[in-house]
């Protein structure tokens, strides 16, 4: 059997996609008005994605699609909106110093963002070297990467509706997606609801800290930035210093709401619904707080021991309590979503901090988060199909299937986690063996560590990794 794939009915979806990525473009437009900086750039990018969006419309006036296409739309958006993403920074670096001049820089960056990685190339980041208006699209298409671009679309187009199902399986994150309404276009509009509603929460927190006096530098536009850049577990930030530019009043309003990106939303749709038995009684959830507890405190007493280096961006922790427990807390938190944030430079802290941050790194957040990595509802799989083989080796009479929740796993399900777990690592140490060896290449000295860093950094959307792609640090001297 042959797969035939219509790629016209593609084409026109995918244009669909990019016209409406034209209409995210009005929100640095009108930052660029505001503080009057690169408002040709953003017009120009607007004109040209809804020119690319309604030429490839017309491939198919009305496109009809099946698996094949639905799998090939949702892999061919994630690469064409990164591509127009990075029209912008061509746009605005051009005739200058900036790094995102170069093509090959600029697509990193934007792909980076969309998939809410938070790895950067853009060098010096201050408003000093790039607009308001960069910095704020910057942050944005990690707001719209976040929940998924496909899953936006199914919100707001009856076109993409029809397919919505077998899209939304193609692109949620993990390994199935709860139905939380009757029709899947529905239950794409509450995961953004939800997604916005504590998007603007964040926001008005943090504004509202500045306000009060609490947060002088946390202004409206850097409320917005991170609000945008926050429930993605994006990472980015307009500030060089990430997180640690703020004062610990307002790392610590970042905790809850990176532990809430990490969560799967649709159990905030039941906790709204007045149900806190099914968030409580979720297996998932409970390993997920449970890990994040326990890591937070193993890496709070090594912090407090002194284990790392006494004086950090983010203050003294040998022997401080409230900052050992503040930095552990909030490193935890950012590596295990996927976010990305940072109060203190953990690249210069020695091994077991380390090495507790890089275990961190292979958890990943919950399925239905926008947290990155494996997921804890994949590990929790994998651990009970080990159980279950050692059980039955010694016992071969036994048949034992794997519950999660009370439900009972099907096999299918079982062998797809286990598979894409082991693609998973094995991608993990193909590309680490890569950088080690194009390092040597061209000259790049890069330790094992930082490698491994920074395989599992991009592999698991986490952003920043150890040594010179720490989070103070960047991928600018990768070769292209």
């Amino acid at each position: 059997m042959r797969l035939r794939v219509d790629l016209r009915a593609t084409g026109s979806l995918v244009g669909t996609v990019i016209k409406y990525l034209a209409v995210a473009m009005a929100v640095p437009l009108v930052v660029s008005v505001v503080y009057w900086e690169d408002v040709w750039v953003f017009a120009v990018s607007m004109a040209f994605a809804v020119g690319v969006g309604v030429g490839l419309e017309r491939l198919d006036p009305d496109p009809d699609m099946k698996a094949a296409e639905a799998l090939l739309l949702v892999a061919a958006s994630w690469l064409v909106v990164a591509i127009i993403a990075a029209i912008p920074y061509v746009l605005a670096g051009y005739g200058t110093a900036s790094t995102l001049a170069n093509p090959v820089n600029a697509l990193f960056e934007s792909m980076s963002g969309v998939t809410t990685t938070g790895a950067t190339v853009m060098g010096e980041i201050s408003t000093d070297r790039h607009s308001h208006a960069v910095l704020m699209w910057r942050q944005l298409t990690q707001w719209l990467g976040g929940m998924g671009i496909i899953v936006l679309m199914i919100a707001i187009l009856p076109e993409l509706a029809v397919n919505g199902a077998e899209l939304m399986r193609q692109e949620a994150p993990g390994p199935g997606l709860q139905k939380l309404t009757p029709r899947i276009a529905e239950t794409a509009r509450v995961l953004w609801l939800v997604y916005f509603g504590f998007t603007i929460l964040l926001t008005l927190i943090l504004y509202g800290l500045h306000l009060a006096g609490l947060a002088p530098n946390m202004n409206l536009f850097n409320a917005v930035a991170h609000g945008f850049s926050t429930l993605p577990t994006g990472g980015f930030s307009p500030q060089a210093d990430s997180i640690a530019a703020f004062s610990a009043v307002v790392q610590w309003v970042f905790i809850p709401f990176m532990v809430v990106a990490g969560t799967n939303f649709a159990l905030f749709w039941h906790l709204l619904d007045g149900d806190i038995r099914t968030l409580l009684g979720d297996t998932e959830f409970r390993v997920y707080a449970g890990a994040l507890a326990v890591l937070t405190a193993v890496l709070a007493s090594l912090l407090y021991s002194g284990t790392a280096p006494a004086q950090e961006l983010g203050g003294i922790t040998q022997g401080n309590t409230g900052n050992a427990l503040r930095q552990a807390a909030f490193q935890i938190g950012s590596l295990m979503n996927s976010t990305g944030f940072a109060t203190s430079d953990f690249a210069q802290w020695d091994g077991p901090a380390q090495a507790v941050l890089l275990f961190t790194m292979f958890i990943g957040g919950s399925a239905g988060s926008t947290g990155g990595g494996i997921k804890v509802v994949r590990w929790i799989i994998v651990i009970k199909a080990a159980r279950r083989e050692l059980l039955e080796a010694s016992r071969p009479d036994v048949v034992q299937p794997i519950r999660l929740g009370g439900n009972v796993v099907d096999e299918e399900s079982v062998k797809g986690v286990l598979a894409f777990t082991l693609l998973y690592i094995a991608l993990f140490a193909v590309a680490t063996m890569f950088f080690v060896l194009d390092g040597l290449r061209v000259g790049y000295e890069l330790s094992v560590l930082e490698a491994m860093s920074a395989s599992l950094a991009t592999l698991g959307n986490i952003g920043p990794g150890f040594g010179s792609l720490g989070p103070f640090g960047s991928y600018l001297d990768f070769p292209a």
